[in-house]
């Protein structure tokens, strides 16, 4: 039995027929379907560079009544999710083998590119500020967002007091953990589609107790935006089995480091205190191998000097 949307089959079976505009129109959609779910026929021809009419005819050439029952058909599409096999039929479908990693990397590159020219510049500052204002700093991601969310924790740590990582294993594991969180604390939520239900309650269980919140997620329209004050927008288009969250993470990275420019004193105590501490409890081997230019050099347990290898 075939998974695939009826939309995407129209569109697949209808591409080698249709236009060179039309054929944009159609691999635009396939790169970007939450967006143009939303859009006019005269935004998504502006976004595409064509007409509106040519938006029209395209919707009637793949056996649409008009353009508002193609925008149907596109909201039904976002609302499914796409599973792992569609992502992949979508974006993949037509490139080989050999392929692959350019067209990857590329993707990639296009989306924190995207990402660069949308984010919202005041909505970054206000996450940064609100952060650094806050008693207790929760952070929560679920599924693909995990790693995310354990990153941004990890180095939260280094830079603020307080800063609690929300396990995610079951719902009621997740309102235990923020039983005491209040006005004067901040939650992160860190969810793209498919969106995780855990994470929208999560948000809306802190909300609901004053606490500010603050999204990385992938578009205005998120529903993990209900319950936020400060949404951080990371373009990521789930086309595959493999989510692409390298924007996401970018913006993670920026976050860090506007955060490690406000305190810097504090960071560098820190980070000198943990060397100490590293030092005395042995935490990282004196055998260290050390790349410097185009030579490796070892450090010596019992002298300390450097020899060339």
């Amino acid at each position: 039995m075939s998974t695939q949307n009826e939309l995407l089959t129209r569109l697949e079976e209808k591409y080698p027929k249709l236009s060179k505009g039309q054929k944009r129109l159609t691999d635009y959609i396939r790169q970007n379907y939450d967006k143009a779910a939303f859009m006019t026929a005269s935004k998504l021809g502006e976004a595409v560079g064509v007409s509106e009419s040519t938006v029209v005819r395209f919707a009637s050439q793949l056996g649409y009544k008009g353009y508002p029952e193609f925008q149907k058909a596109l909201g039904e599409l976002v609302r499914t999710k796409l599973n792992s096999i569609q992502r992949m039929e979508v974006t993949y479908g037509r490139i080989t083998q050999s392929e692959i990693l350019e067209t990857v990397l590329q993707s990639d590159i296009d989306k924190i590119k995207m990402t660069m020219e949308s984010i919202d510049q005041q909505a970054f500052e206000l996450a940064v500020d609100t952060i650094l204002n806050a008693k207790r700093i929760y952070v929560v991601g679920i599924r693909s967002c995990a790693p995310l969310a354990n990153f941004l924790s990890f180095y939260l740590n280094l830079i603020c007091e307080n800063v609690i990582s929300v396990h995610t294993n079951s719902s009621s594991e997740i309102f235990e953990q923020l039983i005491r969180i209040n006005e004067e604390d901040v939650i992160i939520g860190i969810s793209f589609p498919r969106y995780s239900m855990r994470t929208l309650k999560a948000l809306e269980f802190a909300s609901n107790r004053k606490a500010k919140v603050i999204t990385l997620t992938d578009s205005v329209h998120s529903p993990m935006n209900l319950y936020s004050s400060c949404n951080l927008i990371a373009r990521s288009d789930m086309a595959s089995i493999v989510d692409s969250l390298v924007a996401p993470l970018s913006v993670i990275n920026a976050l860090v480091v506007a955060l490690c420019m406000k305190k810097q004193k504090e960071v560098i105590q820190t980070l000198e205190t943990l060397e100490d501490i590293w030092d005395e409890y042995q935490v990282y081997s004196r055998d260290e191998l050390n790349s410097v230019g185009d030579t490796v050099t070892m450090k010596s347990d019992k002298t300390g000097e450097k020899e060339n290898q």
